[in-house]
């Protein structure tokens, strides 16, 4: 009973102090994968290409204005999204997170460092320009080398050359390290909240430069679970051994030696952290009915990822990666089965589209407490790309705000955990009639954008008679298609790729999940009731660290 006071006492104090609270806002833009060769003289089938670039067809299809389903983005597109980006909310926020992937979906022979670096040296000055009162804060894509994928785990020339493109956004100490392995962190002065920038690219099962001898090992497939898989490419060539005796090397760059020796600063220091990468732990959700749906991660550095976010949950208040170019989130849980972190996915821009499917490009802008870190919300604006093309106009709008899309109560793991497990349940507990989303005051902005202010959050959480699930399908492909004949339907088992994605990123955990027939699936972790008193748990530890210490 004491420590149960003593713990009322705490929140009461936290929520007082929250009152006090600054209210910051931040942008996240990933995959662009500007190509320079998209044309709308080109054929769709053949990247939008023009025929000397071997786009040649004898049934061309136009290519859109603003881009094609089927092509990865052409300079307009990219352009219209820095442009709605500044014109929504372009001054009052704090940074932007770019996270990767500047380079089109072409094969090396099309490329060069040179070529790869023109790409990222004009979008960057596109960011820099755009936003000149700000920083930006950008990490490397798999795609943003040459040879694709393969980024050495050692200083390297295109590190180098990185760097000095950056040189303007990113503090000296910053630079040194990302010279050292393509990652940094960054100390928002004055606060007791850090950012660090991963390169994950070091542990994608695709770079063959971080496994002894430069060529890449994968796991036999057993009954457990399936090989590694890749989006949009196609398999790598690689050795097979068993996974136990898998002998990566085991540090690329330094990069984890480094990671945990500024996570374990931070926990003395009191700071939060937001952990910022391009390819995502665990299995894209959007492969489970492949036969083998694979993992980005090699198996054993995967569950390295999560034993350290485990770790350090407490530090760690918001995890945030592209890559997978489709909308998700993901839950990662305790030991003992408790939700403790959370990982946002954002979508892309570009609306190539993958082995999993096409999507309207996105960008999404964060709100948070900028002492803590703390995210509050967000809002996903798209841009449906068959209006534009047929409209001839960049017209972004608001797609959904994420506690009223999906009446949450605060962003938390607890709170995400509770999402993820109404996928599983189809309509949430009886109400006949879907509630009236909350009114959305618009302000119109130049080209078309559209600005949705701060929304009232529902009082009923989550939405009674809503199938919240079909609302997150939806979003997943960014409203592509939606209610049209090439959207399709999600599946049960199409339905529990989705769940198993979300809520087990490790890959036993998640085969184990898949093999559950699917008329007995249960949510896996049935702890959910005991800690449901706790779900503003996360919410108060970062303010704790700020206010008593």
């Amino acid at each position: 009973m004491g420590r149960l006071k003593g713990l009322v006492f705490l929140i009461l104090q936290m929520l007082a102090s929250s009152a006090w609270a600054k209210i910051g806002y931040f942008w996240h833009i990933t995959d662009i994968h500007y190509d320079v060769n998209y044309t709308i003289n080109g054929d769709s089938r053949r990247m939008c290409w023009r025929p000397e670039h071997g786009g040649v067809s004898s049934l061309r299809r136009p290519a859109g204005k603003y881009g094609d389903y089927s092509c990865d983005s052409p300079w307009r597109l990219v352009e219209s999204a820095a442009r709605a980006m500044k014109s929504l909310h372009g001054d009052n926020i704090e940074f932007v997170l770019w996270t990767g992937d500047s380079i089109a979906h072409v094969n090396d022979d099309y490329l060069s460092s040179e070529k790869v670096l023109m790409v990222m040296q004009n979008l960057t000055d596109l960011l820099r320009h755009t936003f000149s009162s700000q920083f930006v804060f950008p990490v490397l894509g798999n795609h943003d080398f040459y040879p694709q994928n393969q980024l050495p785990p050692r200083r390297h020339p295109m590190y180098k050359k990185v760097a000095d493109m950056w040189r303007h956004w990113l503090p000296t100490e910053a630079i040194d390290s990302f010279e050292k392995g393509g990652y940094y962190t960054i100390e928002q002065k004055g606060r007791r909240f850090r950012l660090v920038a991963l390169n994950t690219n070091l542990y994608y099962r695709a770079n063959h430069q971080t496994i002894r001898g430069g060529r890449g090992f994968r796991k036999v497939t057993t009954t457990k679970r399936g090989r590694p898989w890749e989006d949009g490419a196609a398999n790598e060539e690689s050795s097979a051994a068993p996974d136990e005796e898998e002998d990566d090397e085991d540090d690329p760059a330094g990069q984890w030696r480094w990671l945990e020796g500024v996570l374990e600063k931070s926990m003395r220091n009191r700071e939060t952290v937001y952990l910022v990468g391009h390819v995502p732990p665990g299995v894209e959700e959007r492969s489970g009915n492949a036969k083998e749906p694979l993992g980005s991660f090699k198996e054993r550095v995967n569950r390295r990822y999560l034993n350290l976010v485990r770790k350090y949950s407490h530090v760690i208040v918001g995890q945030f990666f592209g890559h997978h170019h489709s909308d998700s989130f993901r839950v990662i849980y305790s030991e003992d089965g408790l939700p403790i972190s959370w990982m946002f996915i954002a979508p892309s821009v570009t609306p190539w589209r993958t082995p999993a499917g096409a999507n309207n490009p996105g960008i999404r802008l964060y709100k948070f407490d900028t002492n803590t870190g703390q995210v509050l919300d967000y809002v996903q604006y798209y841009l449906d790309l068959d209006a534009a093309n047929h409209l001839d106009t960049a017209e972004w709008k608001v797609e959904y705000n994420l506690t009223s899309f999906y009446g949450l109560s605060n962003v938390s793991a607890a709170s995400l955990h509770e999402l993820a497990e109404t996928f599983l349940m189809g309509n949430t507990p009886t109400a006949s009639v879907e509630p009236t989303p909350p009114p959305q005051e618009e302000v119109k902005k130049s080209e078309g954008a559209t600005e949705s202010l701060d929304v009232p959050l529902p009082i009923v959480s989550p939405m009674l008679g809503v199938d919240l699930f079909e609302r997150y399908y939806r979003a997943n492909s960014v409203g592509y298609k939606q209610g049209s004949a090439a959207w399709g339907t999600c599946s049960a088992s199409c339905r529990r790729g989705h769940y198993c994605s979300i809520t087990q990123l490790d890959y036993s955990d998640y085969q184990e999940c898949m093999d559950t027939p699917v008329e007995v699936v249960e949510p896996s972790h049935s702890k959910s009731q005991p800690f449901k008193a706790y779900m503003f748990l996360p919410l108060i530890l970062p303010l704790i660290y700020c206010v008593f210490f």
